[in-house]
């Protein structure tokens, strides 16, 4: 599907390039800036909802999730009407999104079940259903999973029903290669929490944008995908600078805050970094069953610190943004 610039991107901006080359996704819950800069597809994940749900304009977007779990009849208890109007506020959310973008919106199932993949399905297959409530099928929608062992397992289980996922939180070369065993649709490997747990452990305040731990990361990934043939999608996530999105360009899909899209649409000459075609030497292929996975994990204290880090973030935005809906729910 194409993407035609708008009035904000100059011709031959590095946006503009990039978009040649890469899949651009809005990584932001601002619809705004989506239609500013007019991605292919979208992710949302709880911080972004949570801050999104703080502005009036949204405000419609939480008074009808509100309803929705108010009148519904399958729900017995208080918190259980709670996690229903958690859902259907992040499916209002894509709905809106899926107006504005021609491809997929992420939807992410509630990062406490990181560690129950039973509970990830049910809870990924309800938002599914909610999605074709209202006639979007779910060949639009991601479902974003930790990458944890038990968020892998849930994405098999839902693969099997047609279900694709977007698996979140990746700093490791082992959950890339476990992603790509189990045949999921998307990884988003995080490029600027991998940088910035290396800055604090090396004590460095920068690094060649080249050699960036992050971007050194992403390359590894994309490199032994391609070389395996692996139909598993690259999406570079979580930048904290231009110079990490160019080192990466002709990755599969990158995400993109609307702060460093801005900055791409001002500049000009955007080389080609990554492409399928010039590879280079291949490394070892490898498999990983639970254990494997689980002590290549335990091996990569960045990975696993930065694994724990992101669950208890994301867990303590859902915590704020339940505090919000809990309420509307009592008025």
């Amino acid at each position: 599907m194409s993407v035609s610039p708008t009035k904000h991107v100059k011709l031959g901006s590095y946006l503009d390039q990039l978009k040649t080359m890469t899949k651009v996704v809005a990584d932001t819950g601002d619809f705004a800036s989506m239609k500013e800069f007019a991605p292919e597809d979208a992710t949302t994940n709880p911080s972004l909802i949570y801050k999104a749900t703080g502005m009036p304009v949204y405000k419609h977007l939480l008074d009808e999730a509100v309803l929705y779990a108010k009148n519904s009849k399958d729900v017995k208890t208080d918190e259980d009407r709670l996690d229903l109007a958690m859902d259907r506020l992040s499916v209002a959310f894509g709905l809106e999104i899926l107006k504005i973008v021609p491809g997929y919106v992420s939807t992410e199932v509630d990062a406490r079940l990181s560690f129950d993949a039973e509970a990830s399905v049910k809870r990924a297959k309800r938002i599914i259903k909610m999605y074709e409530e209202n006639g979007v099928d779910k060949s639009r929608i991601l479902i974003k999973l930790a990458t944890t062992w038990e968020g892998l397992e849930a994405a098999r289980v839902l693969k099997k029903d047609g279900i694709m996922c977007n698996m979140t939180l990746l700093f490791s070369f082992a959950q890339a290669v476990a992603c790509a065993e189990a045949g999921v649709h998307l990884i988003s490997p995080f490029v600027g929490r991998i940088l910035d747990w290396f800055k604090k452990a090396e004590g460095k305040d920068s690094y060649e944008p080249s050699k960036d731990p992050g971007v050194v990361s992403v390359t590894r990934i994309y490199k032994y995908y391609k070389t395996y043939g692996y139909n598993t999608i690259v999406m570079g996530a979580s930048f904290r600078n231009i110079q990490e999105i160019t080192e990466l360009a002709g990755c599969d899909r990158l995400t993109i805050a609307p702060a460093l899209l801005k900055e791409l649409s001002e500049l000009q000459g955007l080389p080609k970094k990554l492409s399928k075609d010039a590879i280079g030497a291949p490394e070892p292929k490898i498999t990983l069953d639970e254990k494997a996975f689980r002590w290549m994990m335990n091996e990569d204290a960045m990975a696993t610190e930065k694994l724990a880090e992101g669950i208890r973030g994301f867990a303590a935005d859902l915590k704020k943004l339940e505090d919000i809906v809990r309420a509307a729910l009592k008025a």
